[in-house]
């Protein structure tokens, strides 16, 4: 069975306190976007595990995707399978991808096998894999609270506008960004900002990161302000970056140009 795990942006982030558990407290909004990884399993006589695409660091079996099969298989009776990833989105850019293949593999491992688990089982395996990727099992816009892992429905709609993102090739671990950060309850309500036209959002809806890392990354509020300056409506810094987005409304120009070495996804949301 063939899927395509894609990504996410974060439309504002807030990290609002550190944990007893070590982790932080967010708020965000999590959308959705069609840039996808493809993701295949398929019943096999051993376990077997390859990928393709852009290189995966870390040992195979460190990989999310086994140890998502690895934790139903905890509970159900799985046969082997042989997973295939073709990695396609760029890792440590806060764009999801591993999440979503996490997720994806609870969802069609869920529908092969035909194990008729819930969406809110599902969700609550994928919270064992990691804070955001309950997310990608429903997939839809939320408000994410908590760990990031604490969803609601978001009534948001950017049907009408292309994003643009880009990925400069710098990989920001979890950790060196939450390292840096200061934890501070926002400033303004981020459901009703959402609310308002997306060109109000400029300079009003922020992701926190930005202030740390811009200035260890000059590049950074630089693809920001190159986006603006193409017209975008709304632009920023996605999850703990290093991607970049803008949102369009209407046709990108096309002397919005970057170098070759950047990775570049456009696209309808």
């Amino acid at each position: 069975m063939l899927d395509f795990p894609n990504a996410k942006i974060n439309l504002g982030l807030n990290i609002i306190s550190k944990r007893p558990d070590g982790y932080h407290n967010l708020q965000s909004c999590f959308y959705p976007v069609k840039w996808s990884d493809a993701l295949e399993i398929l019943p096999a006589e051993v376990q077997q595990f390859g990928t393709t695409g852009l290189p995966v660091p870390g040992a195979p079996g460190a990989n999310l995707c086994l140890k998502a099969y690895q934790l139903l298989k905890q509970k159900y009776e799985l046969p082997p399978v042989h997973l295939h990833l073709h990695k396609v989105l760029p890792m440590g850019a806060g764009l999801g991808g591993g999440s979503a293949d996490a997720a994806y593999t609870l969802r069609i491992l869920n529908k092969l096998f035909g194990l008729n688990l819930s969406v809110e089982t599902l969700e609550n395996y994928a919270r064992q894999l990691g804070s955001d990727c309950a997310f990608f099992v429903q997939n839809k816009p939320v408000i994410a609270t908590e760990r990031g892992d604490i969803f609601t429905p978001a009534a948001l709609d950017l049907s009408g506008y292309t994003c643009v993102i880009v990925y400069p090739g710098i990989h920001i671990t979890t950790a060196e960004a939450y390292g840096s950060i200061t934890p501070k309850a926002p400033d303004y309500d981020l459901e009703d900002l959402l609310k308002q036209p997306v060109e109000v959002w400029k300079g009003k809806l922020q992701n926190d990161f930005e202030a740390s890392l811009f200035p260890k990354y000059p590049v950074l509020p630089q693809i920001k302000e190159q986006l603006y300056a193409a017209g975008a409506a709304y632009a920023s810094m996605t999850g703990s970056g290093s991607a970049m987005y803008g949102l369009f409304k209407g046709d990108v120009p096309a002397n919005l140009l970057f170098p070759d070495h950047y990775l570049i996804w456009k696209g309808l949301l």
